[in-house]
């Protein structure tokens, strides 16, 4: 499993206006699971992503955030990409609020796959280039365009 494998146009969305970190949860909670087509329901996507917060935040910084859970009624990983049309607060490590959101969900048995795609996520995105192209990409395609891009390099 790789992370281009599991990137998806319709896994993402741009200038989704949220005005705090757990409306911006419930919001691509429930865009992601329309686009998984009910094989996980956004209640549980966003109980899923709210547990892991409470944990600790997924805000890494420079206005990135990874949310990610595991679910028992997913069969295969799916990562979705959002970009909010507004920063939030999301209690990241540097104090910065968070516009980019790449959001992970893992079937629950897959704790290998888990760490490997957080990992890919963030030597992906760790590069202040990608970040800012993918803040001028302007729609769900232009994401999953230039996503797609950053994975073949």
């Amino acid at each position: 499993m790789t992370l281009a494998s599991c990137l998806r146009p319709e896994l993402m969305a741009v200038d989704i206006c949220a005005a705090s970190r757990k409306r911006a949860l419930e919001m691509v909670s429930a865009q992601l699971a329309e686009a998984l087509g009910g094989e996980a329901t956004a209640d549980a996507i966003f109980d899923g992503l709210l547990a892991r917060e409470r944990l600790g935040s997924t805000g890494l910084g420079q206005g990135l955030a990874f949310p990610h859970c595991r679910l028992a009624a997913l069969s295969e990983p799916a990562v979705g990409f959002f970009r909010l049309r507004a920063p939030v607060d999301f209690e990241s490590m540097d104090g910065a609020p968070v516009d980019l959101l790449a959001v992970l969900l893992v079937p629950e048995s897959a704790t290998d796959a888990h760490l490997k795609l957080l990992g890919a996520l963030a030597q992906l995105l760790e590069p202040e280039a990608n970040r800012t192209a993918l803040r001028r990409a302007d729609s769900a395609a232009a994401l999953a365009e230039v996503l797609a891009g950053l994975c073949a390099r």
